[in-house]
């Protein structure tokens, strides 16, 4: 690299930008165990714009009415306030529909985020799928 000329005098060395990472895009899937539950995985992080498609895959999980919705959270990457949003508003659908909802296998990440917006108080919070299908104690 050869030296640049820096305003103030001093010789600065320019360096290629680092790589960038790209950041994971939001892969949604949905098992349904008939008479048991709809389990909803949740992979990579979801912004702005994947909203709809989270808002979607949830109210279509809800749609038969399962006895149980679990939101699988192991493959998440971030949860920012739009993908905390979707999971309030689906929590509320499931209890009009009388379905149980619990989360499963969130990040360190979320779980802080519940917790610092209080509404770790709003969900069932289970350490994993199989657990949230058996209806084991809560973590925490």
């Amino acid at each position: 690299m050869s030296p640049v000329p820096d305003p103030s005098g001093s010789t600065r060395h320019d360096c290629p930008d680092p790589p960038r990472v790209p950041t994971p895009h939001l892969r949604i899937t949905t098992a349904k165990l008939p008479g048991t539950a709809v389990i909803v995985r949740i992979d990579g992080e979801a912004d702005q714009e994947d909203r709809r498609k989270l808002d979607d895959a949830l109210s279509r999980a809800l749609q038969d009415r399962p006895p149980r919705l679990v939101i699988d959270l192991a493959g998440q990457t971030f949860c920012y306030s739009v993908c905390l949003n979707a999971l309030l508003a689906a929590r509320m659908d499931a209890r009009a529909a009388g379905v149980e909802m619990v989360l499963a296998a969130p990040p360190p990440q979320t779980m802080r985020l519940l917790e610092i917006t209080g509404t770790d108080e709003l969900f069932t919070v289970r350490s994993s799928v199989r657990a949230a299908l058996a209806g084991a104690r809560e973590i925490g």
